[in-house]
């Protein structure tokens, strides 16, 4: 059998294009992406991933890797993966939200603690909803269901150098304001009663100005936003189900090429 420059072309795309689009959906996504993972483990996981997938896969594009075709379809690999992991972030940045907007109403905007998925500082009440999240989405496997939709997803939209479409960015903007709002929505119970506990001060501010609402206000501010969180706790499994739930569905939908 004669092995020339195109063959060996051949060979090497099936096994790289695959593992473009794992390695920047493993880079970019929850769970997988964090910092505290090192990025030793993540290209092992989407090395052997990709050595499981290709002979299951269909046959990619006979493309020299180094032409203008090659290089583009490339970069959809690439674009496809950290496309994934971003719509997949966006439902932690949900609930990171609304960890923040509550923490602001109860005066703890000022406590805050590193996420060691981001590296960043974020107010204690998103960290505490960021690791739920987190903890739920191993307990209900979502883990495994993102790895699913990603091998599937060779079959929906193949490796060839035309996949991302305009529609599927602006399809990602209209999404963003799903999860601002889902995040408004995890956070509007204790954002109102902390609203209400706030006007009510301001009331009693203008009944009796010589009390000293800096030492009464905050003490009380911060028990009853505790106290919110605790009673809409049961909640949020069911929440972090329908917010997950949207996030996978806006996922399926890109990548299927819809």
């Amino acid at each position: 059998m004669d092995i020339d420059s195109a063959r060996i072309g051949a060979w090497v795309g099936q096994f790289v294009w695959p593992f473009l689009r794992l390695s920047a959906f493993l880079l970019a996504a929850p769970l997988f992406g964090a910092r505290s993972v090192p990025v030793r483990v993540r290209i092992t996981v989407a090395v052997v991933m990709t050595a499981l997938l290709v002979p299951a896969l269909p046959a990619p594009p006979t493309l020299d890797m180094l032409s203008p075709l090659g290089l583009l379809t490339a970069v959809q690999q690439v674009g496809i993966g950290l496309l994934g992991g971003f719509l997949l972030q966006l439902f932690l940045a949900a609930l990171t939200f609304a960890g923040e907007l509550i923490s602001l109403g109860m005066g703890l905007g000022f406590a805050s603690l590193v996420d060691p998925q981001n590296g960043v500082s974020i107010p204690i009440l998103s960290q505490f909803y960021l690791m739920l999240a987190l903890l739920l989405m191993l307990a209900f496997d979502g883990h495994l269901l993102l790895l699913e939709l990603l091998a599937r997803s060779f079959t929906t939209l193949p490796v060839a150098p035309v996949g991302l479409q305009f529609a599927d960015f602006r399809a990602v903007a209209g999404f963003i304001a799903d999860m601002f709002a889902l995040g408004l929505l995890v956070a509007l119970p204790a954002v109102t009663v902390l609203l209400v506990v706030n006007l009510a001060f301001a009331v009693v501010s203008r009944a009796a100005p010589q009390l000293n609402l800096f030492a009464i206000g905050f003490p009380v501010s911060l028990l009853v936003g505790l106290l919110i969180v605790l009673l809409t706790l049961p909640a949020l499994p069911g929440q972090w189900d329908d917010i997950f739930g949207q996030s996978v569905g806006h996922l399926t939908g890109v990548l299927a090429g819809n």
